[in-house]
């Protein structure tokens, strides 16, 4: 069974930072791309960042360029989302999403993933 599990979420004042983290488990990590979304209330699911565990390659919606950093941790087989200067806009819940098809493709489609996790929330006050 295939399990990603958040955590690393809270509230923070704009300008501050997170670092979100997703554990994977009962699954092939190696070698597959790892995401990260958001959705807002109201507003669709939208692409923030991804790497492809397979040889580390990383991927950014333009909001967020300079800001988030994505990493891994393969013998953990954990992936990581560093966000700095957080802006009240970025509030939602962040999900982490494991894909099947080898290396991304743009990394920010739904389409690319087939696993998600429950969601962890971010709230950004200004």
């Amino acid at each position: 069974q295939v399990q990603l599990v958040e955590s690393g979420g809270g509230s923070v004042q704009a300008g501050g930072s997170l670092r979100l983290s997703c554990a994977a488990s009962g699954y092939t990590y190696s070698s597959n791309c790892m995401g990260w979304f958001r959705q807002a209330p109201g507003k669709e699911r939208e692409g923030v960042a991804a790497i492809y565990t397979g040889g580390g390659s990383t991927y950014y919606a333009d909001s967020v360029k300079g800001r988030f950093t994505t990493s891994q941790d393969n013998a953990k087989k954990t992936v990581y989302l560093q966000m700095n200067s957080l802006e009240h806009g970025e509030t939602a819940m962040y999900y982490c999403a494991a894909g099947m098809l080898g290396p991304c493709v743009s990394g920010l489609d739904l389409y690319e993933y087939k696993f998600w996790g429950q969601g962890d929330q971010v709230t950004v006050s200004s």
